[in-house]
């Protein structure tokens, strides 16, 4: 069954729902084939960013369960502002369906709860 996007702000923030990935990630520049286990591979053109699994990471990944209209307006400056409010660093990749944020791996337990406590008062 598909699910309707969500594209107004009060929904997108009540339906966060975010999900902290026990993996831990990095961002690394690559030549040639791609890893098979990156996340996400960004093109530009200085070059290829892949996002994979390190066993020690840089970043925690937290994925926003609600699927967000990718034309939805508010979601990430929402939250990229609560995070910056207490200091933590964001870079945010949308997906289709959800938003994938990465923040610094040794603050994710205290991002989880911003973002917790942000879709609450959504």
């Amino acid at each position: 069954m598909a699910h309707t996007p969500v594209s107004d702000l009060g929904g997108m923030l009540a339906g966060m729902a975010p999900v902290l990935d026990a993996q831990a990630w990095g961002f690394v520049l690559i030549e040639g084939v791609a890893p098979t286990d990156a996340f996400a591979l960004i093109r530009e053109d200085e070059g290829v960013t892949a996002i994979v699994p390190q066993p020690e990471g840089a970043f925690a990944r937290i994925t926003l369960m609600v699927h967000s209209a990718l034309d939805g307006v508010g979601l990430t400056a929402a939250v990229a502002t609560a995070l910056a409010e207490v200091g933590i660093a964001c870079n945010v990749v949308a997906g289709f369906h959800h938003d994938h944020l990465f923040v610094p791996w040794e603050r994710r337990d205290e991002a989880l709860e911003v973002l917790q406590r942000l879709s609450q008062s959504g």
